[in-house]
């Protein structure tokens, strides 16, 4: 039976990005397909999907432990932010690594689209199944990746606010249509946003002292309801898809880390969804829900024949929400998706 670590291997001479800035999602979308309970696709889904990758950055200009600001975001040291993480844990358990770099790196969540975290969730839940040296390189690379291209969205945490997500989204106000984009990057597409004073305070609207599992919950019930209201094509297709995997991904790191930093997660995890909302999205909810037509077996399969990494991994994260909070938006959403990434209107 393969593991994980057999797509990991496959795809560790691969880089974090390749075509021009674009994710690799080979590592991220392997481990969902575990998570589908569809081992048997993994493997054969990643030796196709690597034909597309780039070798992986070389480490040329270690980080110094003390010096390690004046390298976060930038992105030229991508195989130097990989290899610190590395010998970081080399040198501790990975639970400590995380527990220290998740408070400094969680300001920057929306980095590369939320990809940064989305691939440390990932990598955290392979770990915690199984710690291997190939599961703590993944670990190396997702945390790496979400330092060299941390990005810090307009507004910091001050006075909590008292509103759940669901309430909150009708508060944050859109871009107008004619700042909006529907091509080129999500992360190009975010720059409006530094012109838009009343984002800033959109950090502040939510109230993260809760529970942080029903937090995750409201969260991307909310964010499942924008990707229905928002998705109309391209772009905003994929953009929508991270309101939801984003966020999700803090579930997933949350149970190794302490309540404080959940917090601050969470926090910044709603932002970066308002962010997407804000620039993307003119509807803050999708309405009444028509009825699904797939079941969840069926939902899988046509994510895993669609072949397309965020059908596959949205699936996988809708799934996993619902059966924690069984709203119909999450099928309706993960229905969507794949039928639209598979070729299905």
């Amino acid at each position: 039976m393969p593991t994980i670590d057999d797509a990991l291997e496959l795809l560790e001479d691969t880089g974090p990005e390749f075509g021009g800035g674009l994710a690799n999602h080979g590592p991220m979308a392997a481990e969902a397909l575990f998570a589908l309970g569809r081992p048997d696709a993994a493997v054969p889904w990643a030796e196709v999907y690597k034909r597309r990758l780039l070798e992986h950055p070389q480490a040329g200009n270690p980080i110094a432990p003390n010096e390690w600001q004046e390298a976060l975001g930038d992105g030229r040291r991508i195989g130097d932010w990989i290899a610190f993480f590395d010998r970081q844990l080399a040198g501790a358990p990975w639970r400590a690594v995380l527990n220290e770099w998740t408070p400094r790196l969680a300001p920057g969540i929306i980095a590369s689209a939320t990809h940064g975290v989305i691939r440390t969730g990932h990598a955290v839940r392979s770990l915690a199944e199984l710690e291997t040296p190939a599961r703590l390189h993944e670990l190396a690379e997702g945390l790496g990746y979400w330092a060299a291209r941390y990005h810090r969205l307009p507004g910091s945490p001050a006075a909590q606010g008292a509103l759940a997500p669901s309430q909150a989204i009708g508060r944050v106000e859109t871009l107008p249509a004619e700042q909006q984009t529907g091509s080129g990057t999500i992360t190009a597409g975010l720059v409006g946003l530094k012109d838009a004073p009343s984002f800033a305070e959109a950090i502040n609207l939510v109230d993260t002292t809760a529970d942080a599992s029903r937090f995750v919950s409201d969260l991307t019930e909310t964010f499942a309801g924008v990707y229905l209201a928002n998705a109309e094509g391209g772009l905003r297709v994929i953009t929508f898809i991270h309101s939801v995997t984003g966020p999700s991904a803090v579930r997933l790191l949350a149970p190794h880390l302490e309540p404080e930093t959940v917090e601050l997660a969470l926090r910044y995890a709603w932002q970066a969804g308002a962010a997407l909302y804000a620039a993307f999205g003119h509807t803050p909810g999708a309405g009444d829900i028509s009825e699904v037509s797939l079941t969840r077996d069926d939902l899988i399969d046509r994510a895993v024949a669609s072949g397309d990494e965020h059908a596959i991994k949205f699936a996988e994260a809708c799934l996993r929400e619902h059966a924690l909070n069984p709203a119909p938006v999450y099928l309706a959403a993960a229905e969507h998706a794949v039928r639209r990434l598979g070729g299905r209107s």
